[in-house]
């Protein structure tokens, strides 16, 4: 059976919060899903995955430093993640915070793995939320893990 990871960072318990919903929308799927914080992945873990979620806060516009650092290590895997499918989330402190500039960064490293990034017309890059995740927030990151679970499932046909 096909296989979607969740990778995040979570200071506040925010983005931890996301994660529930993201896997709730897997599991709705019939997909199995993985969770684990970015302190205890391993790089080679992208490896096994059918579909990759990664969710981080919004620092300065940007991902927490842990994930990017994860993300600088999947180097070593270039070219090896090509065709999988992937997606991003991410939490910011304030309306305007960089939520969506973060989603951005995690999707443009996805790309330049040669990852295929399904779009949604409702929230285009990944599911975002200003805080605590509120009754939409949670409602939009089940629909990334959809959206990522359906598309895994078209290609693995």
């Amino acid at each position: 059976m096909a296989k979607i990871l969740i990778i995040y960072f979570s200071k506040t318990g925010n983005t931890k919060e996301m994660v529930a919903s993201v896997a709730e929308g897997v599991k709705e799927e019939g997909l199995d899903v993985e969770v684990e914080k970015v302190q205890e992945a391993k790089v080679e873990d992208l490896l096994s995955a059918d579909g990759i979620i990664l969710g981080s806060p919004t620092y300065y516009g940007i991902m927490a430093g842990p994930l990017k650092n994860f993300i600088d290590e999947s180097i070593k895997y270039h070219g090896k993640l090509a065709g999988k499918v992937g997606g991003a989330f991410a939490t910011s402190g304030v309306f305007g915070g960089g939520n969506e500039t973060t989603v951005l960064d995690i999707v443009k490293a996805f790309l330049v793995h040669g990852m295929i990034i399904p779009g949604d017309t409702n929230a285009p890059y990944g599911a975002v939320a200003i805080g605590k995740p509120d009754v939409s927030a949670k409602a939009s990151c089940r629909e990334l893990g959809k959206r990522i679970s359906h598309l895994v499932k078209q290609l693995n046909r």
